[in-house]
């Protein structure tokens, strides 16, 4: 029963934001205290469970705090942007590097976790290339959500947070026996890039193409 009531509380909880009902932070202070005297609970021992609850996940949540304070400040003031833009500028008119160039770009905005932010910023600075140079969208589509992926298990990302507080460990316990997992799926990833970019570089050929990314970028940030 406490199952089908938890998988109730989380459909409720999607509905209702997904519908825009209700604000996510009225949803997630309502549902579950409803779905919690739903299953027989009463305030005292409901209150019990949220301090228990806040004190398993706040060290965690100052760990978010500072990275999202942290790189949002980098991106800000630019601390990536010498990188992003020699590697949109290295790749040309060549669909392979324009391919791996998105899945290097990705993994490195990536770092602070944030998903939002990455694919903001990667298809703001891609999409005219791959329109221009008439590369399949899927492509640029598939491989930023791949590169995030090995990414997104950094201490600070939102999967690697839940399992921390889930678990009542601490970051090393969880983190450090993901990085041979990490390496593995960095890999992957460029090798995949480098298999659709060569499909397409055959497909399209080598076209003389230059592209300003200083102003897709900043517009980026500035959205």
């Amino acid at each position: 029963m406490l199952a089908l009531l938890g998988f109730l509380t989380i459909s409720v909880f999607l509905l209702l934001i997904m519908t825009k009902r209700v604000s996510v932070i009225t949803a997630l202070v309502l549902v579950p205290l409803f779905f919690g005297f739903c299953a027989g609970f009463g305030v005292k021992e409901l209150g019990e469970m949220m301090l228990t609850g806040i004190k398993q996940v706040a060290p965690t949540g100052i760990l978010l705090m500072f990275a999202v304070l942290y790189f949002a400040t980098m991106l800000d003031v630019g601390l990536f942007d010498p990188v992003i833009a020699a590697i949109v500028r290295s790749v040309k008119g060549d669909p392979l590097k324009v391919v791996l160039g998105t899945a290097i770009i990705t993994m490195i905005v990536h770092l602070d976790g944030d998903g939002t932010a990455t694919f903001m910023i990667v298809l703001s600075a891609f999409l005219p290339i791959y329109k221009k140079l008439n590369i399949n969208r899927l492509v640029l589509s598939g491989i930023v959500a791949m590169s995030v992926g090995p990414m997104h298990l950094v201490p600070w990302s939102g999967t690697s947070a839940r399992a921390i507080s889930t678990l009542k460990t601490d970051v090393p316990h969880i983190f450090n026996p993901n990085i041979p997992a990490i390496i593995g799926g960095v890999c992957w990833v460029l090798f995949v890039a480098y298999w659709f970019g060569k499909k397409e570089r055959k497909r399209l050929g080598i076209l003389d193409f230059d592209y300003n990314h200083g102003e897709s970028l900043n517009d980026a940030q500035k959205a």
